[in-house]
C-alpha cells in the first residue's frame, strides 16, 4: 500500500513546505489517521506509542484552523508538565509563525502578572498546564468563549498530576460546540470516563493497541546489588557510549547523589527536579540539548514528555513504578521510527518486575550481563562457554576458590565441574601443589611437606616419608609463618 503524503490527508501547501524544511516528508501512522479526523472537526480519543508524532498530529490541524486576523484565543492545548508545554509551544511557533499566528505559554512557576500582561496581546493559541490555565480562567483573564478546540496531551498523566476535576472545569468553560481531543500512550479509566461524558461521538484512534511501545525500541535489564548500582550505571553508559542519555531515579532525594557520583566518575551530568523553578529547569534542558553535558538525571515528573534529539539511551536507575511509567520512560528514545534502547538496573529481588512489564506490555525485556567489556544475554554469559556462573555485575574471569571477590561480595557457589574448570588452568604455575592421589585438587598457599601440602585428609605424595611426630608438630606450629622464620636456626643447636 502506498504511503499517504501530508497534502493527501489535507495539510495545506505552506505547512507541507515548512515540514520539509525540517526533514519531515511523510506522515507517521498516528498522523495519517488523526489529522483528517481533526480537520473534519471530530472529537478524537487517540492512543499511540510515545514518540510516534502525536504532537504534530494535532498541531498541524490546529494551526491550519486558526484565523490569524481574529485576535482572540481560539485553540487551547493542555499538557501535564512545564517542559512538555514549552516543547509544544516551540513546535507551534516553528510551524505557525510564518502565518502570523501568535502562540503563548501559560505554565505554573512563571510570574502570573507577566502572563496576564501578555494575554492582552491577544494570542490565538495558548499552551499551558492545567493549574495555571484554570487559575487565569478563574481570574477572568483568559477568555474561553471563542475557544473552538481543546487538546489534552498525555491525558493519563494529566489526571494523575492534576486530577480530572481541573481538566473538566477547563473543558466546561469553553463553547459547548467545541472540539475535544485527548491523546496518550495509555488510556486509563479517568480518560475514558471524561471522554464518555464530554465527547460527542468520538473517533477512536489506536496504533496497534496490543503494543504500547515503539517497535524500534530494544528493552534490556541488568542485575546488580544495591551497593553496586552506580558502578553498573557507569558501565552501561560507557559501553553504549551514547551522545546523550537520560537516567530516571525514583526518589527525588537520590537524584543529587546520582548526579554527583556520575560527575565524579567523569560522566558529565546535570539534574532536573519536578519542584525546581521554570528558569532553572529550562536552562538545564537547553544545556542538555546543546550538548553541554552528557547525562540528564531526572524523576518521572520532570522528564515527562521530553523530546530530545539524538537521544539513544534511557536508563532506569530504579525500576519504573508500573508499566505505564515504563512506557513513558522508554518513549523518550526510539522516537519517530529511530532506534533506541531502554535499560533498567534492578536487584535480584526486583527481577519479577521486569517479567511483569514484559507480560503487560507484550514486549521482549531481556536480561543482559556485562562480561569483559561486552554485553551478553544472561543465559549465554552463565554457560561454560560464556564464562561460567558468576556474581551479578562481576567480570567472568575465574578466581581461586575461596578468594574474596573484587566487589567485596561473598564468593558465588559453583558446581564441582565449574570449580574444577576454574582451578585447572592455574595448576601449571611454578610452586603450586598438584593433584592428590585421591583426585582432590590441592589448595595454594601451603608450605612444607606432609598433609598440610596435600590438603586435609589427602594421601601423602608417593615416595615422600611422612616424618616423625615431632617434625609434624613443628610443621603444624609453623603453618602460615614467613619462610625466613621457618628456616631460622634455633639458638643452642650449635650449627
Amino acid at each position: 500500500m502506498n504511503k499517504a503524503s501530508f497534502a493527501a490527508i489535507g495539510i495545506q501547501e505552506d505547512l507541507v513546505a515548512r515540514l520539509s524544511e525540517f526533514g519531515i516528508t511523510d506522515p507517521s501512522p498516528v498522523q495519517e489517521q488523526t489529522i483528517p479526523l481533526l480537520l473534519e472537526g471530530r472529537d478524537v480519543l487517540a492512543a499511540s506509542q510515545t514518540g510516534t508524532g502525536k504532537t504534530l498530529a494535532y498541531l498541524l490541524p490546529l494551526i491550519q484552523g486558526i484565523n490569524p486576523e481574529h485576535r482572540v484565543v481560539q485553540k487551547v492545548v493542555l499538557a501535564p508538565t512545564q517542559e512538555l508545554a514549552m516543547q509544544i509551544l516551540r513546535e507551534a511557533e516553528r510551524y505557525g509563525a510564518h502565518r502570523g499566528i501568535k502562540a503563548m505559554g501559560l505554565i505554573g512557576g512563571a510570574a502570573i502578572k507577566r502572563q496576564i500582561d501578555k494575554l492582552r496581546e491577544h494570542p490565538q493559541l495558548v499552551v499551558g498546564t492545567p493549574g495555571r490555565v484554570r487559575e487565569l480562567i478563574g481570574l477572568r483573564k483568559l477568555k474561553m468563549h471563542e475557544v473552538s478546540t481543546i487538546i489534552i496531551d498525555e491525558a493519563d498523566q494529566m489526571f494523575q498530576l492534576s486530577g480530572a476535576g481541573e481538566v473538566a472545569k477547563i473543558v466546561s468553560s469553553a463553547l459547548r460546540t467545541r472540539q475535544l481531543v485527548m491523546l496518550s500512550a495509555t488510556i486509563g479509566p479517568e480518560t475514558q470516563a471524561l471522554a464518555a461524558r464530554e465527547m460527542k461521538n468520538p473517533a477512536e484512534v489506536g496504533i496497534d493497541p496490543g503494543v504500547m511501545t515503539a517497535q524500534s525500541l530494544e528493552h534490556h535489564y541488568v542485575v546488580a546489588e544495591e551497593r553496586n548500582k552506580i558502578d553498573m550505571l557507569r558501565r552501561v553508559i560507557r559501553h553504549y557510549n551514547p551522545q546523550r542519555a537520560i537516567v530516571f531515579v525514583n526518589a527525588t532525594e537520590d537524584i543529587a547523589e546520582v548526579e554527583a557520583k556520575l560527575n565524579h566518575l567523569g560522566l558529565t551530568a546535570a539534574a532536573i527536579y519536578g519542584d525546581a523553578d521554570k528558569v532553572t529547569r529550562s536552562n538545564v534542558l537547553t544545556r542538555f540539548r546543546d550538548g553541554k553535558f552528557r547525562v540528564l538525571v531526572a524523576s518521572d515528573v520532570a522528564a515527562r514528555g521530553l523530546d530530545i534529539e539524538n537521544l539513544t539511551l534511557v536508563v532506569s536507575f530504579d525500576p519504573a513504578f508500573d508499566s505505564e511509567h515504563y512506557v513513558h520512560r522508554a518513549g523518550r528514545t526510539g522516537r519517530m521510527g529511530r532506534r533506541g534502547l531502554s535499560v533498567s538496573i534492578v536487584t535480584e529481588q526486583q527481577t519479577f518486575i521486569m517479567r511483569k512489564f514484559a507480560r503487560e506490555l507484550n514486549i521482549t525485556l531481556e536480561e543482559k550481563e556485562m562480561v569483559a567489556g561486552k554485553v551478553m544475554a544472561a543465559d549465554e554469559a552463565r554457560s561454560p562457554l560464556g564464562g561460567g556462573e558468576r556474581g551479578r555485575g562481576e567480570s567472568a574471569t575465574p578466581r581461586k576458590e575461596g578468594a574474596a571477590p573484587r566487589s567485596g561480595k561473598p564468593p558465588v557457589r559453583t558446581s564441582a565441574v565449574q570449580a574444577d574448570a576454574a582451578i585447572k588452568p592455574a595448576l601449571p604455575r611454578q610452586g603450586q601443589a598438584g593433584t592428590a592421589a585421591g583426585g582432590e585438587v590441592r589448595r595454594e598457599g601451603h608450605h612444607g611437606t606432609g598433609p598440610a601440602a596435600g590438603g586435609r585428609g589427602g594421601a601423602a605424595p608417593a615416595g615422600k616419608p611422612r616424618g616423625s611426630s615431632a617434625e609434624r608438630e613443628k610443621n603444624r606450629k609453623n603453618k602460615g609463618a614467613p619462610k625466613w622464620l621457618k628456616n631460622k636456626t634455633p639458638r643452642g643447636d650449635g650449627q
